[in-house]
Parts: structure tokens; C-alpha cells; sequence
């Protein structure tokens, strides 16, 4: 038997003690001395044509987050719900497209943000095609303000990866993941069945212009030569090719055959929030001075933080 129960309702709205947003400084205060890692789900809102809500990306990942959560005792942030997109995404309706300077801007000021509260170790957790500009972030916001911490991205599809393909590829689905489609459908039915409607569900067929297997398909799993995001003009715009919001079959789904999927994701994060707490106890972080050439008096004050006798993150701007 599993050791994970879902689907489970969301918790984005329950006083648990899970979110961020719920909490008051005391308890805080109180986590932090527990356990010091947030979880940030970085979501989008997106067309996933008649059968799943606009929020599917994000509530992917706000699922799995409370799951782990429930587990570990680790902290949510609120999730970030508008994304980044590539080109092939432009027009949808429904699809609200965050540019990327933009967005890389917020999510530096939200990792700013939760590192002055206390959450030094954070975990992105990436639920849509916009694993190329997170890394941005991550990195622009360490050359800005050159604090120890540990931050991770991680894109989900790649932690279950093998989960995911379709049977010609040792996998159990029938088709390729690809948006909105049997694989990335029967995910959500497994974790938010209440917000899908497979009766509405389509399927759809899309013609490359080149032919090939050079591109790789949903989640970068088939580890083709070029990644989904890294090229335009090898297919049609979802609006000219798959007005529909589907790319694949999506009357294909059943919740049953994400299960593997969803627990590999679950146990890897799992791991992953439990070897960074061995290696970095609550309140302990890689040593400064190999993290950092800021000099040592400031990296001191601003650790301490500015309730503490220090100062805040932006006094280093």
C-alpha cells in the first residue's frame, strides 16, 4: 500500500499552519526553529482547453507541496500563480503571460522576501514550461545580494520521469506527455479531481514542420536533443494548430496511471527537504565565507537579521 493518500482537498485556505500567509511571528518563530525550508510552488495560468481549470499548472504543484508538508512539517509560501511562456503559447485565451523580465523580477523579490523572514533553504517548486528562466532568478538574486543559502528548482516532470512516458518508452501511458493531454490530465485527476471534467475532453493531433525527433515533447522527459523551450518554427502556435487547449489525447487520462508518477515526485521531494536539513541543520547554512566575499562583519549583521541586532536583506542593496 502507498504511504501517500491522495487526492486530498487543498489547504491553501485553512489555518493548519502549513501556509506562510497563516502564520504570525510567533509561529513563526517556532518553525523556523523546527524546520527552517519553505516550499514556493511557482504555477501559471493557462488554457487547458474544456476539460481543466486555467489553474492546473499551479495546482499541481500546491498538491504536491501540502502533501510533503503534511510529511516533513517544512512551511508553503502562497503559490505564485502567473507564469512565464514561450512564444507557442501566445494568443490563448485564458493564458496570462507574464514577461520575462517581469517575472524573473518578482520571483528575485520573493526569494528576498522569505530569506529576511527567516527561510534561508527554499525550495521552487516549478509546475509549467518555464524551467528557463527560473534558474535566472536563482542566480541573479545570489549576484545581487551574496548571502548563504540554498535554494533549489525543481522542475517536477524530472523527478518521475520514467512515470511519465508512454508505453513504447517503458512508461504506462498510451501517448506522450504533452499539454493538457492524457499524461498532464490524469496527474490533476489525481490531485484535484474536483476541478476536472473529463466527460469535456478532446483529442487533437499536431503536424511538425520538421520532421525528426529533435525537439522533446511535455516536461523534457524523452531527453531529445533540443528542449521544448529551445526553439520556434518546428510546429504551429497552440492557437493555429490546437485551438482546442489539448496537445495529445486527452480522453485517454485516468487517475490510475499517475499514480507511480505522483509518488516518485512526492518521495524524491521528500528526500530532497530531508538531505538538506542534514546537511544544514535548522539555522545553519553553508559557511559564509565560502558562499560569499561580502565581508564578514556585514554577512554577520545581515544573518541576524534586523529584529535581532542586524539588519534586513535590503540594507545590502
Amino acid at each position: 500500500m502507498s504511504k501517500w493518500n491522495f487526492p486530498q482537498e487543498g489547504c491553501m485556505d485553512k489555518d493548519n499552519g502549513m501556509y506562510f500567509q497563516t502564520m504570525n511571528t510567533k509561529s513563526l518563530k517556532e518553525r523556523l526553529s523546527k524546520d527552517d525550508i519553505i516550499i514556493i510552488p511557482v504555477g501559471s495560468t493557462e488554457c487547458h482547453a474544456a476539460h481543466s481549470p486555467f489553474g492546473e499548472d499551479t495546482y499541481l504543484v500546491t498538491r504536491m507541496a501540502e502533501q510533503v508538508a503534511a510529511k516533513t512539517g517544512c512551511t508553503i509560501a502562497q503559490p505564485i500563480w502567473y507564469g512565464s511562456h514561450p512564444y507557442q503559447h501566445v494568443g490563448m485565451p485564458g493564458t496570462v503571460i507574464i514577461p520575462e523580465y517581469v517575472f524573473i523580477d518578482n520571483l528575485i523579490a520573493i526569494i528576498a522576501g522569505l530569506w529576511n523572514a527567516g527561510f534561508r533553504k527554499q525550495i521552487l517548486l516549478n509546475g509549467h514550461a518555464q524551467e528557463y528562466v527560473i534558474p535566472n532568478a536563482i542566480h541573479m538574486f545570489e549576484k545581487k545580494y551574496r548571502v548563504p543559502a540554498v535554494i533549489a528548482n525543481v522542475n517536477w516532470p524530472f523527478a518521475c520521469a520514467q512515470y511519465l512516458k508512454d508505453k513504447e518508452h517503458g512508461g504506462p501511458f498510451e501517448t506522450p506527455f504533452r499539454h493538457a493531454c492524457e499524461v498532464e490530465t490524469s496527474l490533476a485527476m489525481a490531485l484535484f479531481p474536483e476541478f476536472n471534467h473529463i466527460e469535456d475532453a478532446v483529442d487533437t493531433k499536431i503536424t511538425p514542420f520538421i520532421k525528426g525527433d529533435h525537439v522533446d515533447k511535455g516536461g523534457d522527459i524523452y531527453q531529445r536533443p533540443l528542449p521544448g523551450q529551445c526553439q520556434i518554427g518546428f510546429s504551429p502556435m497552440e492557437i493555429k494548430g490546437t485551438p482546442e487547449g489539448v496537445v495529445g489525447s486527452a480522453t485517454l487520462a485516468d487517475p490510475k496511471k499517475a499514480q507511480q508518477a505522483v509518488e516518485a515526485i512526492l518521495d524524491y521531494l521528500v528526500k530532497l527537504h530531508d538531505d538538506i536539513l542534514e546537511a544544514f541543520p535548522p539555522g545553519k547554512l553553508p559557511a559564509a565565507h565560502l558562499m560569499s566575499e561580502r565581508p564578514k562583519e556585514e554577512i554577520e549583521k545581515v544573518l541576524k537579521g534586523p529584529l535581532n541586532g542586524g539588519i534586513s536583506i535590503y540594507a545590502l542593496e
